[in-house]
């Protein structure tokens, strides 16, 4: 029997024999119900992760405008059971039907929304964005620190609501936006278009959970848009 003494001058000594362990079947079956193990508690776990909820009594309450009206009427109704100074709404451009709703920022159409559910117009301030790419709820809150040093206003206690999986990102932006001396909380407001306990149930579900999961690890990872 011919025997391995060395490099095969076949291979130019590009190549190199080594001894490797594969798993065998009770192993690779072992690795199959870890990986499925893994998935069940992640799919489980990721929703109540994203759509987080630890809010802030007092100081001002923020709501994106681009949220829907239910979302609004929950808002209206948050600020008038906590006496909240001021109801920022907050967001960018409106891409599809703006001439048609006579509003060119969510911002602005989510405010109108808001006092013509009730509440006091002198209450309620539109604090559009710029148009940007990408980052645009961290846009937006910067927008809204840069409009309060505008008016004078130092940085305070903040609750901010929002839709469901978009809560966890929505806050770490925010923070990082309003900067030292700024206190946020948050809401994450229950989407009725699925169920959030079995997400994976239903296509809104699987692309609202999964693309904010992406969105969020990309916000911890990469760098902010500059705003000047």
């Amino acid at each position: 029997m011919r025997t391995w003494k060395g490099p095969n001058k076949r291979n130019w000594g590009l190549l190199k024999r080594r001894e490797i362990f594969l798993p065998t079947l009770r192993g690779w079956l072992t690795v199959l119900l870890l990986g499925a193990s893994l998935m069940i508690v992640v799919a489980n776990e990721i929703h109540p992760f994203l759509a987080t909820t630890s809010p802030v009594s007092g100081g001002d309450l923020i709501v994106e405008g681009w949220v829907p009206d239910y979302a609004l009427e929950i808002a209206k109704s948050e600020f008038k059971r906590i006496p909240y100074r001021t109801m920022y709404v907050t967001g960018g451009p409106i891409g599809k039907g703006a001439s048609l709703c006579g509003y060119a920022t969510y911002a602005e159409l989510g405010a109108a929304t808001l006092r013509s559910k009730g509440l006091p117009a002198s209450l309620v301030e539109a604090v559009p964005a710029p148009e940007v790419g990408r980052d645009r709820t961290y846009t937006s809150a910067v927008a809204l620190r840069k409009w309060q040093q505008a008016h004078g206003i130092v940085p305070g206690s903040y609750h901010v609501m929002t839709i469901g999986p978009h809560a966890r990102r929505t806050r770490l932006l925010f923070e990082e936006a309003l900067g030292d001396g700024a206190v946020v909380g948050i809401t994450a407001i229950d989407d009725p278009s699925y169920d959030s306990k079995h997400w994976w149930n239903s296509s809104e579900g699987v692309r609202t959970v999964v693309g904010e999961s992406i969105a969020y690890v990309y916000a911890r990872l990469l760098p902010r848009q500059s705003t000047q």
